[in-house]
């Protein structure tokens, strides 16, 4: 009994496709405009930096209180509109006095404290010239 193998063939049944270069840098480059666009819709919104007028600042606690027509809409703004809480700066920033406009951006927190809640402002900011 003989047996032979089929014949050798260099043609599959699957052919080899390239693309030019420029077609595949546009698709390359699309594909990171969508993900830009995608990621700037969807992604989480940036905190709005604010400005306001310095009314106090007592420096041995660190505490800052702010008024000003934007810091009403500000969370953690008492009824009379000012923003106090903790100041945030870098090392060598002016310190703020009474008058100063400052730009700032501030977070509330919460947390629980021997059974209560309490609520904290941080404001992170420079004084503006």
């Amino acid at each position: 009994m003989r047996v032979t193998a089929p014949p050798a063939c260099d043609a599959s049944a699957v052919g080899n496709v390239t693309l030019p270069t420029p077609v595949f840098l546009s698709g390359g480059a699309l594909c990171l405009l969508a993900g830009y666009l995608v990621g700037s819709v969807v992604g989480p919104d940036t905190p709005d930096r604010t400005t306001g007028q310095v009314v106090s600042y007592d420096r041995n606690e660190s505490r800052l209180c702010l008024e000003g027509e934007a810091i009403t809409d500000q969370e953690g703004a008492d009824e009379e509109g000012r923003l106090c809480g903790t100041l945030r700066r870098t090392p060598n920033s002016k310190l703020p006095r009474e008058g100063d406009g400052f730009r700032f951006v501030s977070v509330r927190t919460s947390g629980e404290v021997d059974g209560k809640t309490e609520q904290q402002v941080i404001i992170y900011g420079d004084v503006v010239d």
